[in-house]
């Protein structure tokens, strides 16, 4: 399927975005009026959680590998 430098590429990548993500969320959640950007913030929650599985999955594809 993948090999390890890929999944290990990936992880790296998901762990930027997510650091990103979690920027985005604390800049929003401090605005005036934070209410104005709920549909954001949650969509940026949920960003959160999908990447959350997405490395959990790579994890366990890696560990499989390792095997």
């Amino acid at each position: 399927m993948y090999d390890e430098a890929e999944l290990l590429e990936a992880k790296r990548q998901i762990d930027s975005t997510v650091h990103k993500i979690q920027e985005v969320i604390k800049t929003l959640e401090a605005k005036e009026q934070p209410d104005r950007y709920k549909s954001q913030l949650t969509l940026a929650k949920r960003r959160l959680k999908a990447f959350g599985i997405a490395t959990r999955l790579i994890d366990d594809e890696l560990a499989r590998l390792k095997q």
